[in-house]
């Protein structure tokens, strides 16, 4: 939520809202410690939220993705409920429905219930509007589709490589064969590619090792890079000085480096999963190749290397579409009003509503 806190900024801030962090920097079930270092998280944002409650009216705008986080929030929502808290569920999981299915009878019926109570539901596309209100028997106008959105970057976009140099190709997030990597790797080293003149850094957590090992078995270890995880500065940087973004993921929700790309101006080279075919316009602000498809990338690669002015209109489409509906001042500004038009008291009421932004 650091960037929507930020953007808020700029805004008629009509609210007061407090970040409430109900897991901590640890993945559930890594390792005894982090287990009760979470906990303790969990604990402390009841804590928080119960508070806030007892004092003034206090709305909880709740993210959610499967598995621990949606236990953590189970919990928390079962306990502050009853104190008068109300709350918003925004969803960001890929595939939340497959989660919601493998869970049994008592926890499906108990994730119903909290969705169900929710004052509205945030999805991320269209395509997760139509599989939750199906899921949960959600009203749409109970709904709001509210896409991902990232900050302006404009005075960082001077680092583009000159023309004539490279190709710099750029990939961002875990490395994993949801996210494609394999197919990544598999499309660079095809003939038609590998010989071409680029350079491609594939940046995030995972097992780099393994992926490292399998490009040197396809023979182009030399044209790659892997940093490992970038912090939001170090990612800017790439961005800034990349051509194309290549996400060949098997599913997403809708990805922050594809919106990472396309703010920065970058060549978006993703498949059509989750909300991207609501986001990319193929052959406008992107291309969209079939999830799975080595030859399909290969051949895009190839088009996009090779043909600079391709590259320069792509790159002109993804920056003017970023700036239509992905820029997070708009999202801010949406947001707050969505939160004022659930709950909003106008702006001279004495005691303002206090929201928890609950991650």
């Amino acid at each position: 939520m650091g960037y929507f806190l930020q953007a808020y900024q700029e805004t008629e801030q009509r609210f007061r809202y407090q970040v409430v962090d109900s897991r901590g920097p640890w993945y559930l079930g890594s390792s005894p410690l982090h287990v009760v270092g979470s906990i303790a998280y969990l604990g402390r944002a009841i804590l928080t939220l119960s508070r806030a409650c007892l004092s003034s009216p206090c709305v909880a705008h709740v993210n959610i993705t499967g598995r621990g986080s949606t236990i953590r929030k189970l919990i928390l929502l079962t306990i502050c409920r009853p104190l008068g808290l109300r709350y918003v569920l925004h969803l960001h999981d890929y595939d939340y429905a497959a989660y919601y299915r493998s869970r049994g009878t008592f926890v499906k019926k108990l994730i119903a219930t909290m969705f169900r109570r929710a004052a509205a539901v945030i999805v991320l596309g269209r395509r997760d509007l139509e599989v939750i209100s199906q899921l949960f028997q959600l009203r749409k106008d109970r709904m709001t589709v509210l896409p991902n959105a990232v900050p302006d970057p404009l005075p960082d976009l001077d680092g583009r490589p000159a023309p004539g140099q490279p190709c710099q190709l750029l990939f961002l997030g875990h490395l994993g064969s949801r996210k494609g990597v394999p197919d990544l790797l598999k499309a660079l080293a095809s003939p038609a590619v590998r010989h071409l003149r680029w350079r491609a850094t594939l940046a995030g957590d995972g097992p780099i090792e393994e992926y490292r090992n399998l490009a040197k078995d396809l023979g182009i270890l030399g044209s790659l890079s892997f940093p490992g995880w970038l912090d939001q500065r170090r990612t800017s940087e790439l961005c800034a000085n990349a051509d194309v973004l290549v996400l060949p993921s098997y599913a997403e929700g809708l990805a922050m480096s594809v919106l990472e790309g396309l703010s920065h101006g970058l060549v978006v080279i993703t498949t059509p999963v989750g909300a991207h075919s609501e986001v990319i316009k193929p052959e406008v602000s992107g291309i969209l190749v079939p999830p799975g498809d080595i030859a399909a990338l290969a051949e895009t690669l190839v088009r996009v290397i090779e043909d600079e002015s391709l590259r320069m209109r792509l790159a002109s489409g993804a920056r003017a579409r970023f700036l239509e509906k992905f820029d997070v001042r708009h999202y801010a500004a949406r947001l707050e009003q969505l939160h004022a038009d659930l709950f909003g008291p106008p702006l001279d009421r004495p005691k303002p509503v206090e929201k928890g932004l609950i991650s």
